[in-house]
């Protein structure tokens, strides 16, 4: 007598049958856990806590540490680092009440920064424009001016130039600028002619930022190079940065007096758009990178970039594009941004 045999496969199903199981074992077991509410209430309470630090970022005071600078300095990376800890703490404690919190933090940084997760790069432009703080420790200027040149910018700023090295920039970018002048530890190579130029006081007591008109074919542009003073972190002191704000402001007041309609700031500024100390120039000039760029384009440090502290900033002038440069012997990046000097209202 013939006899037919079974064989069952896997523990009693398919695979998708096998995970509907367990997902629908998960979800019952989850709807009746009574605890999936009342734990991860700390949780959730410092998912609020994250979601008004970078709400009420502007408010945090400045009087302990510079603690409002600093938090605005490196503001995106408080979502990016601290909202999948968050998660992970929810997941782990099985708790609705912390995924739900969680929300709103997520609201606030999309709410800040989701306008710059889109590429915003458009095509056209007359004037390309660059800016590269080359670090005063450089152990190859002659690369690194090879490297920007073939940028393609045609108005090119670098900040912290040693004395020393100056010669070994100008030999190198002598083919691609026909003009350029060098102020101070700053200066500025164009391929159109520079007139106007003169230093900036920013209350350092010696050069870090001068201002030239280039005449571009598409008419006259004011140019601003700036190095703003360092600043650090200290445990005793904080953020310090009072040097860096009264040239912020100092700069900020020669830019309100230029009688030119066009005009471009580049430079390392050593704080982000997002810095109120910053206000006296941020408040009157667009970021190309905000306006016309893919991304936060962070520049400082080059090895990890964490920070878009290298700035080009305009006004009367439409922003195109704007993006970082690979990296040279510079712990910085360079940046670069197209502009139309050409626009309806010049």
């Amino acid at each position: 007598m013939a006899q037919a045999y079974m064989t069952e496969t896997g523990g009693g199903g398919t695979g998708p049958d096998r995970r509907g199981s367990r997902l629908r074992r998960l979800y019952d077991g989850l709807r009746g856990d009574r605890g999936i509410w009342r734990r991860g209430i700390v949780s959730a309470a410092l998912a609020v806590v994250l979601a008004l630090v970078m709400l009420l970022h502007a408010r945090i005071p400045n009087t302990v540490g510079n603690l409002g600078s600093l938090s605005e300095t490196f503001l995106p990376w408080l979502g990016v680092v601290f909202v999948p800890l968050l998660l992970i703490l929810a997941v782990v404690r099985k708790s609705a009440t912390a995924l739900i919190a969680l929300l709103v933090p997520v609201a606030v940084w999309l709410n800040l920064f989701g306008g710059l997760l889109g590429d915003k790069t458009g095509s056209g432009g007359d004037l390309t424009v660059a800016t590269h703080n080359v670090n005063a420790e450089n152990p190859d200027p002659s690369g690194t001016a090879r490297d920007v040149a073939a940028s393609g910018a045609d108005v090119l700023a670098l900040e912290e130039l040693k004395a020393s090295a100056v010669p070994v920039y100008e030999r190198a970018l002598a083919s691609t600028y026909r003009y350029h002048s060098v102020q101070g530890t700053v200066g500025l190579w164009s391929r159109y002619p520079l007139s106007g130029v003169r230093v900036v006081d920013i209350k350092l007591g010696w050069t870090r930022a001068m201002r030239a008109t280039v005449t571009t074919p598409d008419g006259q542009v004011a140019v601003y190079v700036a190095h703003m003073p360092s600043v650090r972190v200290k445990l005793a002191a904080g953020f310090t940065a009072r040097q860096r704000d009264t040239s912020a402001d100092a700069l900020g007041e020669a830019i309100a007096d230029e009688k030119l309609g066009r005009v471009v700031l580049l430079g390392d500024l050593n704080g982000t758009m997002n810095d109120r100390s910053l206000n006296a120039v941020t408040s009157q000039m667009r970021s190309t990178q905000g306006a016309a760029g893919s991304g936060f384009g962070f520049s400082w440090p080059a090895s990890f970039p964490m920070a878009r502290i290298d700035q080009i900033m305009v006004r009367g002038v439409e922003p195109v594009s704007s993006w970082t440069l690979p990296r040279t012997g510079s712990d910085h990046l360079p940046v670069a941004a197209r502009v139309k000097v050409a626009t309806p209202a010049s």
